[in-house]
């Protein structure tokens, strides 16, 4: 057996029995077992599920003690325990058990025992329990993932899950596919996927998960560096996690490390999709930036885009500190930081830099959608820092119908126009001690806030929540709006219709107030 890093797991593909030859088979008959992700939750209970997520395999091997095939299964392939090759063929069949051994996907110990070399574990994915295949990482077995190491259903990979549209198109290029995660999320939505890869053991596993999935010929899996496999093709849809790790320009894992310096891998990517994008195509990334020098982040990330032809949303929802980022992702490695490893890649790695001016490190979400070629680009680059508990992937499908409405407007229109305030629309007004006079309160903040979605919040003032509380899309437009109001309180007309106007657009193009135009679009009740 050939292993990385003298560890029992990450096989050597056998060519002659590839890992994909199996998934189909044993996907129905883990199915059939009810290893899934709901019975396995329901089998552990809460207690001993949230110690699975957490990476406690003791307390799992307690919650799986019994003796039931399930059991069995989830000791095997989530706890990857040594067992006799008899209680692996008793479980799944001998015959299943003889073409894990030949796939490599269960290996025998110098005791003679079997266990499971590769992480295959289900997981809901847009609503369906799929089987993804993996290496095996660090959060159940006392392992270090090596160089070649292929990451399965991680927190990036489930956050961009989480911002993807699922909406039909025609066709969706996964671009990176590792594992094969992004694409599963798009199997119900699309008639025809590419996944690309420059890593061929990746590959070899997206296949597997592709097999379990019984979508072997819908997905056409194509090995090469970047958008070279996809060469002259567009797509209505493009994902991608690339190897976003900013760091130094070299591969020391090649599921993280791009080779690229610094976030070289996120500016090609940002810069090259629209090319491969069809008009009103539309494409989903996670991308990291540094915080360098006197230039923001936003006019960082907002170079990497053309001054025509694309819409673009970006999100930074997390800032690290360089010491911060170093450490997180050492020990993601499995680096102890006080070890004399860790101190030396630590020093190089913040050397690198501070070489570079580099004082912080974001990261997040870029969607982009191709329009007009001739058309301005339209960017709005911003932080979410607070929680988001709803799928953003509709929220993006709505942004981007909002800001071509507004695109669309010529001068003087928006008054004309009728909107609706988004149902659950909260309007909050905070009051804190008034100090001055040392008793009541005195307003501190004004304020609409979104309840699902982004929970987008807007400072606003009394005369804005006011014409904001008369919209109506039944009743007075806009500009008939602000003028009731401007006669009302004895104000020029035009002077709050100039400073209207601008805080109506950012609250149409953050789903406060939406036009009638667009009701039957958005996602309200």
């Amino acid at each position: 057996m050939t292993t990385h890093d003298s560890s029992p797991f990450g096989p050597a593909m056998n060519p002659d029995h590839p890992v994909a030859e199996v998934a189909t088979e044993l996907a129905h008959a883990l199915s059939s077992a009810g290893f899934t992700a709901d019975g396995i939750a329901g089998h552990l209970g809460p207690e001993y599920t949230e110690a699975l997520h957490r990476g406690e395999p003791a307390a799992v091997a307690l919650g799986t003690s019994g003796d039931s095939d399930l059991d069995h299964l989830i000791r095997i392939f989530v706890l990857h325990e040594h067992v006799p090759a008899t209680l692996l063929s008793d479980v799944l069949g001998a015959r299943l058990a003889a073409k894990l051994l030949d796939s490599g996907v269960a290996e025998t110990d110098e005791h003679g025992t079997v266990f499971v070399a590769y992480d295959i574990r289900p997981h809901v994915i847009v609503g369906r329990n799929r089987l993804v295949f993996s290496d095996v990482d660090a959060s159940l077995v006392d392992h270090v993932p090596g160089p070649d190491h292929v990451l399965g259903v991680g927190s990036a990979s489930l956050s961009l899950l989480h911002s993807t549209p699922t909406s039909p198109v025609g066709s969706v290029l996964d671009l990176g596919t590792g594992s094969g995660v992004q694409l599963l999320g798009q199997l119900d939505s699309a008639e025809r996927i590419v996944a690309t890869d420059v890593h061929e053991r990746a590959l070899d596993l997206a296949r597997a998960t592709v097999a379990a999935a019984d979508a072997t010929q819908r997905v056409d899996l194509r090995s090469g560096s970047w958008f070279e496999p996809v060469a002259g093709e567009r797509f209505d849809r493009i994902v991608a996690n690339p190897p976003f790790v900013v760091g130094l320009p070299e591969v020391g894992h090649v599921y993280r490390d791009s080779g690229l310096n610094l976030d070289g891998a996120s500016e090609l990517v940002v810069s090259q999709v629209t090319e491969h994008l069809n008009p009103g195509g539309t494409a989903h990334l996670l991308a990291a930036w540094v915080h360098q020098g006197e230039e923001s982040w936003q006019q960082r990330v907002a170079s990497w885009l053309p001054d025509t032809g694309v819409a673009a949303w970006i999100i930074q929802r997390d800032v690290a500190d360089p010491a911060l980022y170093v450490s997180t992702w050492l020990t993601d490695e499995s680096v102890d930081v006080r070890s004399a490893e860790g101190r030396a890649r630590s020093r190089e790695w913040l050397q690198h830099f501070h070489d570079n001016e580099v004082t912080g490190i974001g990261f997040g979400f870029v969607a982009i959608q191709r329009i007009g070629d001739d058309e301005p680009s339209d960017i709005l680059a911003e932080d979410m820092s607070q929680p988001v508990v709803d799928p953003l992937g509709p929220e993006v499908e709505e942004y981007f119908a909002r800001v071509e409405w507004l695109r669309g407007l010529v001068p003087g229109e928006l008054e004309t126009k009728h909107v609706q305030l988004r149902p659950g629309v909260a309007r909050e007004d905070i009051a804190l001690p008034d100090t001055e006079i040392g008793m009541g309160f005195e307003r501190a903040a004004l304020r609409l806030t979104r309840t699902d979605g982004p929970r987008w919040q807007h400072d606003i003032d009394e005369h804005l929540a006011a014409i904001v509380a008369g919209l109506n899309p039944q009743g007075l437009s806009i500009g008939e709006t602000i003028g009731l109001y401007a006669a009302a309180q004895g104000y020029d007309e035009a002077a709050l219709v100039d400073a209207a106007l601008p805080a109506i657009v950012d609250l149409i193009r953050h789903g406060l107030l939406i036009p009638t135009e667009l009701l039957a679009f958005s996602n309200t009740d």
